[in-house]
């Protein structure tokens, strides 16, 4: 018996319905291995944009490193020759042991030291007022706040001396404060009593400046 066309229909609709699902797989599959596809390369692409901008920051890094290598020498040979400068910056030998002698690292170290420290100030201005009747050096000796100081700027140190004198020993005091290494800027003059004795009391103030240390710096690369 022939088959009916009712069922010659329905047997196609079912191989069409079997087509369009087997059609539907595939093009999922087909759009999942894009879709993965594409975000492989993405990561792919965004992690070797990665590694050149670290490249790139290295051979930065190394090429700043071979030119500070470089310029050892030169800055060593420098500084050799500004310390053994004869005569130093203020006239006197390099080799001496006076006031105004000595190597132009130790005279730039004098005249401004990388540290507070209120004792050695006050053992130099002893020195510098030998011969004189010292009735006191006054001044802030406060070292742990000025060492937890982290600014790199010139920092001041108030301080006042108080001498009897005459006033031919007040004018070389003030001469000898002028031409002293270390800096020393007068904010006030007291004087009391006669020509031959003379109380003077100067208000004035020095400097240091903290030292800067090598830093080392990490980066981090987006």
């Amino acid at each position: 018996m022939a088959p009916s066309s009712k069922g010659i229909k329905g047997s196609k609709r079912v191989q069409v319905d079997k087509d369009k699902t087997i059609i539907f797989v595939i093009v999922a599959i087909a759009a999942v291995i894009s879709v993965g596809s594409l975000m492989v390369s993405k990561g792919l692409w965004s992690q070797a944009n990665y590694l050149d901008k670290v490249s790139g920051k290295k051979e930065v890094a190394v090429k700043q490193l071979e030119d500070n290598k470089k310029a050892v020498d030169s800055l060593k040979e420098s500084y050799d020759t500004f310390r053994n400068q004869n005569p130093n910056l203020i006239g006197g030998s390099p080799d001496g042991q006076g006031d105004r002698e000595g190597d132009n690292a130790k005279l730039i170290l004098d005249s401004l030291p990388s540290r507070y420290d209120f004792p050695a100030l006050t053992s130099s201005l002893e020195q510098l007022l030998f011969g004189y009747k010292i009735n006191g050096i006054t001044g802030t000796d406060d070292a742990i706040i000025q060492q937890e100081n982290t600014t790199e700027a010139v920092v001041d140190i108030p301080l006042s001396i108080d001498v009897a004198t005459s006033y031919e020993g007040f004018k070389t005091l003030i001469d000898n404060l002028d031409k002293s290494i270390r800096p020393f800027h007068i904010l006030q003059l007291e004087l009391r009593g006669s020509n031959t004795t003379l109380q003077t009391t100067v208000s004035m103030k020095t400097f240091y400046q903290p030292e800067k240390g090598l830093e080392i710096t990490e980066e981090q690369v987006p």
